[in-house]
């Protein structure tokens, strides 16, 4: 189990991306601290299914991304409690697609405080923690969107660009402590979202696709790459971005 014996802080850990990756992690027997916007208890007693199964902890941590006061005294719990964070998912985030001069400004700003200031605040407070071990990996879920930037991407495709030049920066930042930042950047994947009004647009081109494998990415396609980033196996993989777009 490459894994074993680290535990991770993975946001947005209920749903999608994120519960894949929290079930692929537990069963290389990485403990979890899991991430949710709030309690849920159909989601606490599937991991309670986990944990049993996997034989690893799985401890829950709630907070709004929007809410930084709720974000740092759920993070300095963890802390205070000498749960150990190995490796952090940046995996929390939200979808938005329209046209820049039909956007309200307001709709940006909730995209860029949710995809991007929410994720800055905990990746500075967990990595600050990391520092003091001088290891850790941190996994950033960017998107193709934030790389091939098109018509309607003022607001999402920018929060996802954005992230992908703050961890190409803090890759530099924080190498000399033993800690990796890479960015896994997807196409549109089969999770809730992907079935989303604001997902529709993205949907008809993959289906308009001719020459790639026309089909949505699966959550478990994307746990795997997260999972080896995160493992000793990827040691010589930083500050890199890496497409999971079935060729497109």
């Amino acid at each position: 189990m490459p894994l074993k014996n680290k535990t991770a802080l993975i946001t947005g850990s209920n749903r999608g991306i994120g519960l894949s990756i929290l079930e692929k992690f537990a069963q290389q027997g990485c403990d979890i601290v899991a991430h949710s916007r709030q309690k849920c208890d159909r989601f606490i007693a599937k991991t309670r299914d986990i944990s049993e199964k996997c034989n690893v902890d799985i401890h829950h941590i709630y907070f709004d991304l929007e809410d930084n006061v709720a974000m740092r005294s759920a993070i300095h719990s963890i802390i205070k409690s000498k749960i150990p964070i190995d490796i952090l998912v940046n995996s929390a985030g939200i979808i938005h697609s329209g046209l820049f001069q039909m956007t309200p400004i307001s709709h940006i700003r909730k995209v860029l405080d949710v995809n991007l200031f929410g994720m800055l605040e905990v990746t500075q407070l967990v990595c600050k923690y990391m520092m003091r071990s001088k290891r850790g990996s941190i996994i950033n879920i960017a998107s193709v969107a934030g790389i091939d930037l098109s018509a309607g991407n003022c607001a999402y495709g920018l929060s996802k660009a954005a992230v992908i030049a703050f961890s190409k920066t803090l890759s530099s930042e924080l190498s000399s402590y033993g800690i990796r930042v890479n960015v896994v950047a997807p196409s549109l994947t089969d999770t809730d979202m992907a079935h989303t009004d604001q997902a529709k647009k993205e949907r008809q081109l993959l289906t308009d696709a001719t020459d790639h494998f026309v089909r949505m990415a699966q959550p478990n396609e994307i746990a795997d790459l997260v999972c080896f980033l995160a493992s000793g196996k990827s040691a010589f993989i930083n500050g890199q971005v890496i497409r999971i777009d079935g060729g497109n």
